[in-house]
């Protein structure tokens, strides 16, 4: 007998808003700063990765202590903070607030799973962070995705088994998260990125929740 799916869990960007461009603009202007090479493509690999290892996958085996490190993270994450004071509600994807709505009023308790630390910020930002039942940021653990461990707490703070989740992801790291912490994962994005998924769809605006909880 399936497990009864109780509960959805979202990434952040890419799914909820998207500040892709903010993340690039930011990591861009250090790059330029400290000569170091970046371009879209290499964006593409910071999806849902953490901070710092995204810089370790900029840095591309180039080594550096870990102080002057933790110095160009926390000035790309000043450059990012400076652009997400431009976000507003107008920013949230395509229909998702009707969408997380009405998975609030058909009983399903909804919530957060982001590397992000910036996540909660963002959230308030777009005048829907009291619609979560839970929300888990890059502060909540020390494993960032593809660990399991950042879906495991939110599943952990709604009081629910893994089982019980499904997780909508748009990053190839979050899926394998998702699927490494034993829940139904949703793929949002490309095949190539995102299709290790139970199921795909290529953009937020065609997820069907009827169909995912027909199919899963």
């Amino acid at each position: 007998m399936a497990t009864e799916i109780k509960a959805f869990i979202f990434d952040l960007d890419g799914v909820i808003t998207d500040t892709a461009e903010y993340h690039y603009k930011s990591w861009q202007k250090l790059a330029d700063e400290e000569d170091l090479f970046f371009n879209r493509e290499i964006n593409e690999k910071l999806r849902g990765v953490s901070r710092m290892d995204s810089l370790d996958i900029i840095l591309d085996g180039k080594e550096l202590p870990e102080k002057i490190k933790k110095e160009w993270t926390d000035r790309k994450n000043a450059y990012y903070q400076k652009y997400l004071e431009e976000i507003t509600k107008e920013n949230i994807l395509d229909d998702m607030e009707s969408k997380l709505k009405r998975l609030k009023n058909d009983g399903f308790k909804i919530a957060v799973g982001s590397s992000s630390r910036n996540a909660r910020k963002v959230l308030k930002q777009l005048q829907i962070y009291d619609m979560f039942d839970a929300i888990s940021d890059g502060n909540s653990v020390e494993s960032a995705k593809p660990a399991p461990d950042l879906f495991l707490h939110t599943a952990k703070n709604l009081g629910l088994e893994p089982e019980e989740c499904v997780v909508l992801e748009d990053a190839e790291s979050g899926v394998e998260a998702a699927l490494a912490a034993n829940m139904k994962a949703v793929g949002v994005g490309p095949e190539s990125r995102v299709g290790k998924a139970h199921l795909v769809y290529g953009n937020v605006d065609s997820i069907d929740f009827d169909e995912i909880l027909k199919k899963l």
